[in-house]
């Protein structure tokens, strides 16, 4: 008779599965703190992006991403979760305690969204041309209102011309700031490190010299007009408010949706520019009748070819037991 494994692996194997979540930079910016049974997700802030990210905003929703599949993974071993979000207001960087409740011999509907965690992946090549069908559209308008926020597919030529030129110029102000060019450097790391943005060893000194001291801004927004140009679908991903719980909310959208985005063959990356420039994001919000706050810009397709995963830093430097 197989042994039931015992809380403390099942909860290193939640984590687990929790940082297969993307974030920005592949920044892996979060903290757990088991304790018995539960869960506490947080905020590492040694890991921020102050130039790209000086409200904390993208690091807060990329731990949203990964509170999304530890409730998914605990879903998926049968276990029922209560998840409370910003547990103490004195704690800020304690975004959720995810407590188990019990077990459950009924399987959740959405705990089926598991096995795709290991298989998301960020496109960061040219799609297939072929349209993406309106049932996965459907479905993930549909997912990022079960968590609070909402996906706005930008349909139309004038949208997605409107939604391309801002992703240029996104481009170019970022590319422009000395500051910004020596945060992205740091952040560009070979495999071996386990984070950040990955380069070859080889090419690593000089690519990062390259970016430190040369706009490029001109190369790269001309890049990211093709790959935008020649995406199936654009989408704004966005929620109603614009606090930590917005984010966390809108961390936690973005997974699921781009969990059942993978569970239509689709994969996705993320065109932030005019979203990290505070002076393009309302133009951004002008591309959903100015509902609520953009938070995320994202292309959906097929890619033409397997994708390798990101590295991920070991587990024993992100899990501390209470």
């Amino acid at each position: 008779m197989a042994v039931a494994p015992s809380w403390s692996e099942q909860a290193v194997e939640l984590v687990g599965r929790a940082v297969m979540a993307p974030s920005s930079h592949n920044t892996q910016p979060w903290f757990f703190l088991l304790g018995e049974p539960y869960v506490d997700l947080l905020a590492d802030r040694t890991r921020a992006l102050p130039v790209n990210d000086p409200d904390g905003r993208e690091l807060t929703i990329s731990c949203g991403c990964a509170l999304l599949n530890l409730v998914l993974a605990a879903a998926d071993r049968d276990l029922q979760v209560e998840n409370r979000l910003l547990p103490d207001p004195e704690e800020p960087d304690w975004l959720s305690r995810v407590s188990i409740t019990r077990n459950t011999a009924d399987r959740v509907p959405e705990a089926d969204l598991a096995r795709f965690i290991e298989e998301r992946r960020t496109c960061r090549t040219r799609f297939e041309s072929r349209a993406v069908e309106q049932q996965a559209v459907d479905a993930m308008v549909e997912a990022a209102a079960a968590e609070g926020a909402w996906l706005r597919p930008l349909i139309g030529d004038e949208l997605r011309r409107r939604a391309v030129n801002l992703v240029v110029e996104g481009d170019a102000l970022q590319w422009s700031d000395p500051e910004w060019r020596r945060e992205l450097a740091e952040w560009m790391h070979t495999r071996s490190e386990g984070d950040g943005l990955t380069i070859s060893a080889f090419t690593a000194p000089v690519a990062q010299m390259v970016v430190r001291n040369f706009n490029m801004g001109s190369n790269v927004g001309s890049k990211d007009r093709g790959l935008a140009e020649n995406s199936p679908l654009l989408a704004v991903l966005g929620t109603d408010g614009d606090g930590p719980r917005h984010w966390l909310a809108a961390g936690q959208a973005l997974q699921r949706v781009l969990l059942v985005g993978c569970s239509f063959g689709l994969r996705a990356s993320y065109l932030n520019q005019p979203i990290q420039v505070a002076s393009l994001r309302s133009q951004v919000s002008e591309l959903v009748d100015g509902e609520g706050l953009p938070q995320i810009l994202l292309r959906f397709g097929y890619a033409p070819q397997p994708l390798s995963p990101t590295p991920r830093r070991p587990l024993a430097d992100v899990i501390e037991w209470s």
